[in-house]
C-alpha cells in the first residue's frame, strides 16, 4: 500500500535521501572521458585549476563585482538551493542563475555538459557521487580556498571529503542530510515506555518498538523502506559505525557489510519482521518515495528518518509528541550518515573568484544562520547548518532537538566509493539482494557472506 499523506516539505527531503546518491534509476557518468577532446580538456583545466586564487580576490572571500554566475543542481534539492540562491541575489552584485534539472536525468545531463566542455560555473552533486566527477576532472582544484577559510575546521567533513581526490579537495557542503531516530512521545507513554528516554541502543531501539507494536490497533512498532537501497544505507549503517566498524574498505572497493555488527543489526530487523513489529507488507515493498510519509501518521513507535522536522507535524501527530535521538549500534554509541549535497567549480567555469565568492558566502555565518538554519516560518529553511561551531544559534537553541541534529554530524560518516550507485542504490544492487536476503528471507551466515562478495565485485567494477 502506498501512503496517501504526501507532505511537501518533507516530501523533498524524502527524494533527497532515496537516493544518498541521487536517484535510485540513475548512474553516474563514466569516469573516463569520452573522446580525445574532452581529455585534452581534462588535462588543461586540470592544471589551470592548480593556480593560486587571483591576487585581486580577498583572502577567502572572492570576488563580488557583478559577474553571472551559472548553476545546476537537481529536482531533490531544489526546495532548499532556490533560497539559497534568492538570498545571495538579493545581497550581492554578482547574480546566479540556477538551474533545476530533474533528479532522474541530471547525472546524464553533468555527462553530456562534461563531455562538451559545457558545464556551468557551479555544480552541485550527491556527495556519493563526488568520487566518480572528482576523478572525473570536472572541477577545479580548491584545496588553498578550502584552507584560507576561518571557519574550515567547523565544516562538516564528509562534503569535503568526498570531494578530494589525490590529495586535492573540489567541493564543500552544500546540502546536510543526516539520518536520526525519531519516536512518538505519544504512542511511548501509552505503551508503558518512559518519552524523555529514548533508545540508547539497537536493543533498546527493538525493545521500545516491540512495546508499541504490543498497543496493537492500527499503531505499529517500527517501520522501513525495505525495498529501497538508498534508505538503508542512509539508516541502518550508523548502526554499525555506532559500534565502530565499517561497511567498506577506505578506498571504497571491498565490502564489510558481513561483518558480525552487520549481521547483528540484519537480525534485529528480521526479528522485529518476524514477530510484527515491523509494519507489513508495507516495509517489505516500499522502494523510497513514500518512506518517511508514515511516521507522521502518528501509527509509527519508533524509525530512522532524516533529520528534519519540516512537515513531520500535523494533525495526526503534534509537535510536542514528536522525539528525536541519535541512532545507535547494537552496543551504544552514536553516529549519523551525513548525505545531502556537495557544491564544486567546474572546470569548464571562467568565473572561478565569482564562483567561489557564492560558496564562500554560502558556507559564512549569514546563510548557515539567517537562511539555513532559520525556521521555514519564518521565512528560513529550517535545515541543518554545515558548520558546528554554529549548532546552537538564535534560531536552534531554542530546541533541544534542533541542537541534537546539528551536532551529530560530528558523529557522522559519507562513505567514498566511485561505484556506489550500481553497489548500493540502484534497483538492482547486490546491497538490495543483500538486505532483502537478511531481512525478509532469513539468509544464514554464509548465504550473507556469498551476498557481501557480490557487493565486492560491483565495488571493483566487475
Amino acid at each position: 500500500m502506498r501512503i496517501g499523506l504526501r507532505l511537501p516539505a518533507l516530501a523533498a527531503v524524502a527524494a533527497l535521501v532515496v537516493a544518498c546518491g541521487g536517484s535510485a534509476t540513475q548512474s553516474p557518468p563514466p569516469a573516463a572521458s569520452p573522446s580525445a577532446a574532452a581529455s585534452a580538456a581534462v588535462s588543461a583545466s586540470a592544471a589551470a585549476s592548480q593556480a593560486a586564487p587571483s591576487a585581486s580576490a580577498a583572502a577567502y572571500a572572492g570576488v563580488d563585482d557583478g559577474t553571472k554566475i551559472t548553476m545546476w543542481t537537481r529536482a531533490a534539492t531544489q526546495a532548499r538551493a532556490e533560497p539559497l540562491v534568492k538570498a545571495y541575489n538579493a545581497s550581492h552584485k554578482n547574480q546566479v542563475s540556477l538551474t533545476i534539472i530533474p533528479t532522474d536525468d541530471y547525472n546524464t545531463k553533468v555527462g553530456s555538459a562534461a563531455a562538451a566542455s559545457g558545464l556551468p560555473d557551479l555544480l552541485s552533486g550527491d556527495v556519493v557521487f563526488m568520487p566518480n566527477w572528482t576523478s572525473a576532472g570536472l572541477f577545479q582544484d580548491l584545496t588553498a580556498r578550502i584552507n584560507a577559510l576561518p571557519f574550515k575546521d567547523s565544516l562538516a567533513q564528509g562534503a569535503i571529503k568526498t570531494s578530494t581526490w589525490d590529495g586535492k579537495e573540489y567541493g564543500l557542503p552544500f546540502v546536510m542530510d543526516l539520518s536520526v531516530w525519531m519516536y512518538n512521545k505519544k504512542l511511548f507513554t501509552q505503551a508503558g515506555l518512559d518519552p524523555n528516554k529514548p533508545p540508547t541502543t539497537l536493543a533498546e531501539f527493538e525493545a521500545d518498538a516491540r512495546a508499541v507494536a504490543k498497543l496493537g490497533g492500527n499503531n505499529h512498532g517500527t517501520f522501513f523502506g525495505g525495498d529501497c537501497g538508498g534508505c538503508n544505507v542512509f539508516t541502518w549503517w550508523p548502526s554499525i559505525w555506532a559500534d565502530g566498524q565499517q561497511v567498506m574498505s577506505p578506498d571504497g572497493t571491498t565490502s564489510l557489510l558481513n561483518s558480525d555488527e552487520a549481521k547483528a543489526v540484519y537480525k534485529v530487523f528480521s526479528d522485529m519482521v518476524a514477530d510484527g513489529t515491523v509494519l507489513m507488507p508495507d516495509s517489505k515493498t516500499e522502494t523510497g518515495p513514500t518512506w518517511t510519509g508514515y511516521f507522521p501518521k502518528g501509527t509509527i513507535g519508533i524509525m530512522p528518518m532524516p533529520a528534519s522536522l519540516a512537515g513531520v507535524a500535523n494533525a495526526n501527530l503534534a509537535d510536542s509528541d514528536i522525539g528525536v535521538t541519535p541512532i545507535a549500534g547494537v552496543n551504544g554509541g552514536q553516529a549519523t550518515f551525513v548525505g545531502g549535497d556537495a557544491i564544486a567549480i567546474s572546470r569548464d567555469s571562467k568565473v572561478t573568484d565569482q564562483a567561489w565568492n557564492f560558496m564562500a558566502w554560502l558556507e559564512g555565518d549569514d546563510a548557515q544562520v539567517n537562511v539555513i538554519a532559520k525556521p521555514a516560518s519564518q521565512g528560513g529553511l529550517g535545515a541543518v547548518v554545515s558548520r558546528t561551531d554554529l549548532a546552537s544559534n538564535q534560531y536552534t537553541s531554542s530546541d533541544p532537538r534542533l541542537v541534537m541534529f546539528n551536532t551529530i554530524a560530528a558523529k557522522g560518516v559519507t562513505p567514498f566509493a566511485v561505484k556506489f550507485n550500481a553497489s548500493f542504490n540502484d534497483p538492482q544492487s547486490p546491497w538490495i539482494v543483500l538486505l532483502r536476503d537478511a531481512v525478509f528471507n532469513k539468509a544464514d551466515s554464509a548465504k550473507i557472506d556469498a551476498d557481501n562478495n557480490a557487493i565486492t565485485t560491483a565495488l571493483q567494477g566487475k
